[in-house]
């Protein structure tokens, strides 16, 4: 037999007036989606423009699928972000008592009524109540003395039959459904545990949450919470539905679209900066192509400049926006990076080659899309010698090249200063001295100082190898 509680057996301190508090509240039945990522960055930014909270909310009431591992891997995907919320977290399963003594408590109200149907009885009548195109009304909402004094019971919300409910919704508009649509929502199930919708309700009041802002998914939830909120006297708080995230072919985003997860993203090699940058633009616009890290974003933040209808992933742009961000990157923690990427692909870098990318990066990140990227772009210099040449490279070292690569061995041989500039030029003086263009020996020196995997431009390449590196491997071929 439910009870109702003389005093709440959770308080929490009242909020000033007005303060601006929003929550994101993911169910840990699995990885932390970037379309997840996107409601908690607005969340964020949104809260932070406000100068008000941002909580966070674990909805673990699935006890069946909610797993600790899922718990972990959504706060270290928003760790990763850095997407820091306020207070400590509230676990949703732990409030159970709270829920069922607001559910006690609406029932002491009128607004709330314990119903004895069984699972048949209810399904009739929900049958003919959509017959007659209404949703489900209760035989007992309006005082049917129970079957018997131990019969079984769910407590259920008394729907308002008249009129209709709106949500002012802030990114959709006004939406409105007609009272008559919504059920005698069930709020307690039989063995007492409390539904999804009421715990939602009672959660969002007891952290002030002001502004629910999530995807456009829970729209329909938001006219069956409202009447929620109404049935306990609270206000509700202002809903702002976000449109999902679709792939690249316009439709909802699955498996065949590729890295869904935040933390495959991660080990894809993108920056979490990038990954912020390039998230709060899908559906948000500030009005300009400007490029910005959240910080920068937060003034510009408004809910009113997010779109209603569905943003579509672009990876070239995600590519674009992480070069933007691995160029401006802090060259050690790019190192780190690297080390990382390359140690899960089971290559360990000596001290030296450490260091010949160390100095190289640079230039090195200024040409690199991600982390594997960069891994790429420094190939050229963590190469054994004799290198092994691809099928091109092996193309452009005929005889004729090789004998103008030990032509133009001997001449940088000579030189005094191993600066890029210097080399180039030297380059360019041995082409006008054999008669012919640049064009005539650059790839063929390419091929033979790398194998075939890119590199800058030639003078910063022989500069980068080191003398002794670069003139050993021209020797090798020729």
């Amino acid at each position: 037999m439910l009870r109702v509680l003389t005093r709440p057996r959770f308080e929490l301190v009242p909020l000033p007036a007005m303060s601006v508090v929003t929550r994101f509240a993911p169910s840990p039945t699995g990885y932390l989606h970037i379309g997840g990522a996107r409601t908690a960055l607005f969340n964020w930014l949104f809260a932070r423009k406000m100068g008000g909270k941002y909580l966070l909310r674990i909805e673990d009431t699935d006890r069946a699928r909610s797993t600790p591992e899922a718990i972990a891997a959504i706060i270290e995907g928003l760790d990763w972000l850095d997407l820091q919320y306020d207070g400590e977290i509230t676990y949703q399963f732990a409030r159970a008592p709270r829920h069922r003594e607001a559910a006690e408590a609406m029932i002491e109200r009128g607004t709330a009524f314990r119903c004895y149907m069984t699972a048949e009885e209810a399904e009739t009548v929900r049958a003919e109540a959509h017959a007659q195109g209404r949703a489900l009304r209760s035989i007992y909402r309006d005082g049917k003395a129970p079957p018997s004094p131990d019969a079984p019971f769910v407590v259920r919300l008394r729907a308002p039959d008249e009129g209709e409910i709106l949500n002012a919704d802030l990114i959709q508009g006004d939406v409105r459904i007609k009272a008559r649509d919504i059920d005698d929502l069930v709020l307690l199930r039989a063995d007492g545990t409390p539904t999804y919708m009421l715990s939602v309700v009672v959660d969002d009041h007891d952290m002030g949450v002001t502004h629910v802002i999530r995807g456009d998914d829970h729209l329909t939830n938001a006219a069956r919470q409202i009447p929620i909120f109404q049935a306990m006297g609270w206000t509700p708080p202002k809903f702002a539905h976000v449109p999902l995230i679709h792939g690249e072919d316009g439709k909802k985003l699955s498996k065949r679209h590729g890295a869904q997860a935040v933390h495959e993203w991660r080990d894809m090699g993108y920056l979490p900066e990038a990954m912020n940058a390039y998230l709060m633009r899908l559906g948000w616009s500030p009005g300009h192509d400007d490029i910005l890290t959240k910080e920068e974003a937060v003034s510009q933040f408004d809910i009113a400049h997010i779109g209603k209808a569905p943003a579509r992933l672009d990876f070239k742009k995600l590519d674009s926006v992480n070069a933007h961000f691995m160029a401006l990157a802090d060259d050690t923690r790019l190192m780190g990076l690297l080390l990382e990427h390359l140690g899960r692909q089971g290559v360990t870098l000596s001290e030296v080659a450490q260091g010949s990318v160390s100095r190289a990066m640079p230039l090195l990140k200024t040409r690199a899309k991600t982390i594997p990227d960069l891994a790429e772009q420094a190939r050229f210099l963590l190469a054994q010698r004799p290198l092994s040449l691809d099928d091109k490279a092996k193309g452009l070292l005929k005889d004729e090249a090789r004998q103008r690569l030990k032509r133009l061995s001997d001449k940088l041989e000579a030189q005094n200063a191993w600066e890029h500039e210097v080399l180039a030029a030297a380059l360019k003086a041995f082409a006008t001295d054999e008669g012919v263009g640049l064009g005539q020996i650059g790839p063929a020196l390419r091929a033979a100082l790398t194998g075939g995997a890119p590199s800058p431009d030639l003078g910063q390449t022989l500069e980068l190898l080191g003398r002794e590196e670069a003139l050993a491997r021209i020797k090798d071929q020729v």
